[in-house]
């Protein structure tokens, strides 16, 4: 049997396939039109490489961007939201905060609601914060903004009553009778239902999403299906979820707000991966494409994971900085992300060089491509300076005599400087900003990086990864194999996953372990239905994760007075006094690590969480194959500010503990690992090289 794995990104799409223990690859331009199409031509490849039947695939993973751009460009279904009256501006007012060069903008507009006032109502009702009835639900109101919605033909209805995360009685019966006013099967999603959570906005923002672009989520996976069924793949579709886990597609569609982080998570997955196999616990993922790079934390062997994050936030604050987007309160990996990839445009504005955040993407993409293409982009300018073959990227060429068209018009003319300059600046300031996101995660969460190891993934980052690590003093860079496709690769092996959560709040010192207790159990038992982990008799089973799985529960903790909540992470075993204590204990000492404050006032609960999964069964991959003979050659290379005649190797030629010494590049398909001076590497078993940082002599 065969496990085939995909990731659609903003410029390549890549496929892995593993069959009989052999890994089998393809990197596709991306079809923004369609990006199935993309998809099936890589998909294709790789069962012709194998010699693989398709129906030999009992298992297809997939990761997508396609919510994140729903959201970022707009064009999510129409969408009705209803809430208690009084609070109908709620979304309109919103939250903002200005950053870097919005601050001083005069004519700073913070942008249209996600949804305009003209479809959002309220209903007469109101619950208190203990979930006490104040005001009953006025089902007449109901009935009335029903038809009224009906009138409007919405494709989906998001649903966020006050305090409903206490008691959801008036959410259930406000959907039912909308319900009944639309057309069958049109999504009528409950803030109880999606995330019962404190915070009226953020659970409002997080509904409203998953309702805006779930119909556009469920379109796109029928129509997956669809094409695999025509090609005879008959392997059910899983998803990419943001945490790191993976969704049954009927379950992802119905939760799409789950899948915004899809690619992304990917690659930490897969950082993870490399790093346990090799012993090392604290990395940091480094997965530059052709659109953004990403940079995610790995500490103790496990991604770390953030319940709160903002979609199409800006600055350069990996999307963490309250105000800047449209919140979101489901779990992800705790990334950061710029707009700075290998498709990243340069030009120069008043005199100063700029690079990114727009991007060439697949179409037309960058100049060297021959596609179209006539604006200077990073990979262009690496291009220039010898750091990329011009042979391509698989069976892509590159030309270099465009990437210099490109950049001496674009960018060397207006700065007055020779285009091998030019292109210098362009991967500096291109690595300065990928600097950015490795500062969010360490430095500025009071992390020293210089004691972690770089993973590189995905098919710009070898080409900038050593140079990013001698920024940060990082010594170590792992460069998994096949690391272009390293996102793709990271989904074999994804667990299934999914979690839950409930408002929990309580003073520790008041807090009942049995209520506690009650509610992880509750959580639980609700994540294998949604699973699909049952017994005989159709109830959820309550002992196949226990036994084949894996149940992780966690409880929100704050100082009491106190809006911002740590996620904690509870002892295996029932809720206990002890339990409790051990949990506070924690919170104190993670407070002190974060802020540099010992403190030991009251804390409190805010939220019970229960994350299940099960294991992926990803299939065993051989150590890498027997090298290929290859001959040695040389290439000009810009190193420390002049051009230099290097050795090129590529990787399908390096045997296992094969050492070799900087400067010199080593190329694949997919990737150009570019080593500088002062750095050497070696390869293992699996075919990663490992380079470090030595003396120079």
């Amino acid at each position: 049997m065969a496990a085939l794995a995909s990731d659609i990104g903003g410029t390549f799409t890549d496929v892995v396939l593993v069959a009989d223990g052999r890994v089998h690859v393809a990197k596709t331009l991306t079809t923004p039109d369609d990006p199935t199409e993309g998809l099936l031509r890589g998909v294709r490849r790789v069962l012709a490489d194998a010699g693989v039947a398709p129906g030999s695939v009992d298992r297809f993973t997939h990761a997508t961007t396609l919510a994140t751009n729903v959201i970022l460009e707009r064009r999510g279904a129409a969408v009705a939201f209803v809430t208690t009256r009084g609070f109908r501006s709620m979304l309109a007012l919103g939250r903002q905060a200005r950053v870097e060069e919005e601050r001083y903008d005069l004519a700073f507009s913070p942008g249209e609601p996600p949804v305009p006032l003209t479809h959002t109502f309220e209903v007469p009702e109101r619950l208190a914060a203990d979930g006490t009835v104040l005001t009953p639900l006025d089902e007449d109101a109901a009935r009335r903004v029903a038809e009224r919605i009906a009138g409007l033909g919405v494709a989906a209805v998001a649903i966020c009553l006050l305090h409903s995360h206490v008691d959801d009685v008036h959410e259930r019966r406000l959907a039912s009778l909308i319900a009944e006013r639309l057309p069958d099967g049109t999504p009528v999603v409950i803030s109880s239902e999606v995330w019962p959570e404190l915070g009226e906005y953020e659970r409002a923002t997080t509904t409203l999403m998953s309702a805006y672009v779930g119909p556009v989520m469920a379109a796109y996976l029928r129509r997956l299906r669809d094409r695999l069924s025509e090609l005879g793949i008959t392997a059910p579709v899983h998803v990419m979820e943001s945490a790191g886990g993976v969704l049954p597609a009927e379950l992802a569609a119905s939760r799409a707000v789950y899948t915004i982080e899809s690619g992304p998570a990917a690659g930490v997955v897969a950082a993870a991966r490399e790093g346990a196999r090799r012993g090392l616990t604290d990395l940091i993922s480094f997965d530059m494409g052709g659109t953004t790079a990403k940079a995610g934390l790995v500490r103790g062997g496990r991604p770390g994971v953030t319940h709160e994050f903002q979609v199409g936030g800006t600055g350069s604050f990996g999307g963490r900085r309250p105000g800047t987007g449209v919140p979101i309160k489901v779990p992800a990996i705790d990334l950061a992300e710029v707009g700075s990839g290998g498709g990243s445009i340069a030009w120069v504005e008043s005199g100063t060089l700029r690079v990114g955040p727009r991007s060439a993407g697949a179409a037309p993409g960058p100049a060297c491509y021959g596609r179209g293409g006539t604006l200077p982009t990073v990979t262009d300018a690496d291009l220039v300076l010898g750091y990329l073959d011009p042979e391509g990227l698989g069976d892509l060429r590159l030309r270099p005599d465009l990437a210099e068209e490109a950049i001496a018009r674009h960018v060397a003319k207006p700065l007055g400087v020779e285009v091998v300059e030019a292109a210098a600046a362009i991967h500096d300031i291109a690595g300065a900003q990928m600097g950015t996101a490795v500062h969010v995660v360490t430095v500025r969460r009071g992390i020293d990086p210089r004691g972690f190891t770089l993973v590189a993934l995905g098919g710009a980052a070898p080409t900038h990864a050593v140079g990013l690590a001698e920024r940060f003093g990082i010594r170590r860079v792992l460069v998994p194999a096949r690391c272009g496709v390293g996102s793709a690769a990271g989904l074999l092996h994804a667990d299934l996953a999914i979690e839950r959560s409930r408002t929990f709040l309580a003073r520790t010192a008041d807090a009942d372990p049995a209520a506690l207790e009650a509610v992880l159990a509750d959580l639980e038992t609700a994540c294998r239905a949604d699973l699909g982990v049952r017994d005989a008799g159709g109830r959820a089973d309550l002992g196949t994760c226990g036994a084949g799985g894996r149940v992780v529960r966690s409880v929100g903790l704050r100082f009491a007075g106190q809006a911002h909540a740590f996620t904690v992470e509870l002892v295996p075993g029932p809720v206990t006094r002890e339990t409790v204590d051990a949990a506070v204990a924690e919170f104190y000492a993670r407070y002190r690590e974060s802020y540099g404050i010992d403190l030991r006032d009251p804390a409190e609960l805010t939220v019970a969480r229960a994350r299940v999964s099960l294991p992926a069964g990803a299939a065993d991959v051989r150590a890498a194959d027997a090298p290929r003979p290859a001959p040695d050659r040389v290439r000009r290379v810009w190193f420390e500010g002049a051009f230099r005649d290097v050795p090129v190797r590529e990787r399908a030629a390096c045997a296992a503990g094969e050492r070799f010494t900087g400067p010199c590049v080593i190329t694949e398909p997919q990737a150009s690992l570019l080593v500088p001076p002062g750095w050497t590497g070696l390869v293992d078993e699996h075919g990663a090289v490992s380079v470090e940082k030595g003396d120079r002599r």
